[in-house]
């Protein structure tokens, strides 16, 4: 009998001290090893990949798509059709992401790309600048997988062009440079497509904005 307490007790206690060692090596140790090596070495994304504005406010994260509500000034990202807005998600609150799940045939599916081309073109004409609907990419009309795609294609970005210059006053040109500036190349030289990522493409250009703005004050009287 005093064998089997003894053989129980001492069981007891190495599992009690097994578990004191666990936990300190995988609840303590090592949460603090994998943490402290993302940030000295991806520190950026491992704090969220969060983008500043030039006043250094935090206006979102580069690997999160942001509805820009119809501003014609900006860039316009990909549609988000897969998003649902009910009680609980509205549109871009990342509670929820996904797409629309609808095939290629459906009918609703096609008149949602017809609307949006419609709208895109409409969006798109401005004195000196009529785009034709053989220009408009594929992501200007179609949501992405998860309805949160942050970028959008250099194609979808020259398009929009003339009306984002037209719309701030800045020069075609300077636009242009300041998109082929943030047009990223295949990942590794062969994966995917080249792309520009929408909220850092804004964030430059109202910099770029409000430089024109102030050098315009300026040579007035």
């Amino acid at each position: 009998m005093n064998n089997s307490v003894g053989n129980t007790a001492r069981l007891l206690g190495a599992g009690l001290r097994a578990l004191l060692v666990l936990t300190v090596l995988c609840g303590v140790l090592y949460p603090l090893a994998v943490t402290g090596v993302a940030q000295a070495a991806f520190g950026h994304r491992a704090n969220g990949s969060e983008v500043e504005d030039e006043n250094g406010r935090v206006v979102g994260s580069s690997l999160i798509g942001q509805s820009y509500g119809g501003d014609l000034r900006r860039f316009q990202g990909r549609p988000a059709a897969g998003l649902a807005a009910n009680t609980v998600n509205t549109q871009y609150e990342l509670l929820v992401s996904g797409a629309t799940n609808k095939a290629a045939d459906s009918p609703e599916l096609l008149e949602a790309v017809r609307e949006a081309r419609t709208r895109v073109l409409l969006d798109n004409t401005v004195p000196g600048y009529t785009p034709h609907p053989s220009e408009i990419p594929a992501d200007a009309v179609t949501s992405s997988g998860s309805g949160l795609d942050p970028d959008i294609s250099p194609a979808y970005a020259k398009l929009q062009l003339h009306r984002v210059a037209q719309k701030n006053g800045l020069p075609v040109a300077e636009v242009a440079q300041l998109v082929a500036d943030h047009t990223r190349g295949r990942t590794l030289g062969f994966m995917g497509e080249p792309r520009v990522n929408v909220l850092e493409l804004n964030v430059a250009l109202e910099s770029l904005a409000r430089k024109e703005r102030e050098r315009g004050a300026e040579a007035r009287p």
